[in-house]
């Protein structure tokens, strides 16, 4: 679990270089959520990132562009993302 949240912080930092990032386990809070999801894993997770890069771009196209990136953990099993991209400068709730 530790090692996916590493990879996936450190794949997000090379492509979006951000100034502040956090990718947060929330699978504890869907436990029983489904068949086989006991709150162990890793299904659930939450990321926070402000990036320059996202600047001008749409909170749509935003998702999209950190959803490309974990295209293959999201195929192999990870079961849902909250994504809180924001420009520097724009309010953020953390």
């Amino acid at each position: 679990m530790t090692i996916l949240i590493n990879d996936i912080t450190a794949r997000l930092e090379a492509a979006f270089r951000p100034e502040r990032i956090a990718v947060i386990n929330e699978s504890h809070l869907h436990a029983g959520h489904q068949p086989g999801m006991d709150g162990t894993g890793a299904s659930h997770l939450r990321i926070r990132i402000v990036s320059e890069q996202f600047s001008g771009m749409t909170r749509l196209a935003r998702h999209r562009a950190v959803q490309e990136m974990l295209k293959g953990e999201l195929e192999a099993g990870l079961h849902a993302l909250a994504i809180e991209a924001s420009a520097p400068g724009e309010p953020v709730r953390w």
